[in-house]
Parts: C-alpha cells; sequence; structure tokens
C-alpha cells in the first residue's frame, strides 16, 4: 500500500551518506536521484524511503507525531540498525527491546530530527 515515504533535510548530502550506510544494512540502494531528491529502495517495485530539499525553498522541519517505520525480520537486525543509526550520529528515541507481545522495536532520529523506528514481528515467547 505505501509507495513511498519522504523526509524533509537541510544537508542533502550529509542525509544521503547517512541513509547510505543505514540502508546498506537492509540491502536496499539509490534507484532514484536528482538534484534535490534521492530515493533508496530494495527493489524499484517495492516502496522507497526518500529524503529531499524542501520544494517551496523553505527550511525542512520535522513533523510532530510523525514516524516512518522501516520492517526487518529478525530483532538482531533491529539492533544492528539501530547500532549502525547510533554509530552515524542518530539520536536514541528509544533503544531496542520487546515493546508488546511479538513486537521488537528500536526508536531513533536521523541528523535532522526525522524520527524513524525498525521493528521486526516475533513469536511471542513462552
Amino acid at each position: 500500500m505505501i509507495g513511498y515515504i519522504t523526509v524533509g533535510t537541510n544537508d542533502l548530502k550529509r542525509a544521503v551518506a547517512f541513509y547510505d550506510a543505514l540502508f546498506a544494512g537492509l540491502g536496499a540502494g539509490r534507484f532514484m536521484e536528482e538534484e534535490r531528491f534521492v530515493a533508496w529502495s530494495v527493489a524499484p517495485d517495492q516502496p522507497a524511503f526518500s529524503v529531499c530539499l524542501p520544494f517551496d525553498g523553505q527550511q525542512a522541519t520535522v513533523g510532530n507525531g510523525t514516524m516512518i517505520a522501516l520492517t526487518v525480520d529478525t530483532s538482531a537486525k533491529v539492533d544492528e540498525l539501530y547500532a549502525k543509526a547510533m554509530s552515524l550520529g542518530a539520536t536514541d528515541e528509544g533503544g531496542p527491546g520487546l515493546r508488546m507481545d511479538g513486537f521488537y522495536a528500536a526508536y531513533f532520529r536521523d541528523l535532522d530530527g526525522n524520527k524513524l523506528n525498525v521493528f521486526c514481528m516475533q513469536l511471542a515467547e513462552s
């Protein structure tokens, strides 16, 4: 259902370096790129994540209450991507852990303050 998600940045070069490094861990790469916009995906026919300089020329701002969730297949991958984000300069918004039955997640903000979540669904532990 989701085609793509876009977040704004005030420093495209810095944002692209952050997401190139972060998304490498998901097997995602750039598949669309223009002067003011870059998008990543695991395949051109799969949902994408993009970052752009705002079209209106104004400062990019963070949406209050807005969060983008990235799904992975294991809790180890959640841990790995969270650690990678932290090493790239992200800000902690809630380290990896089980949040509710079957929902393992970690939360962070990128270099521009956009909130992201990496999660996986797990079978309930007995």
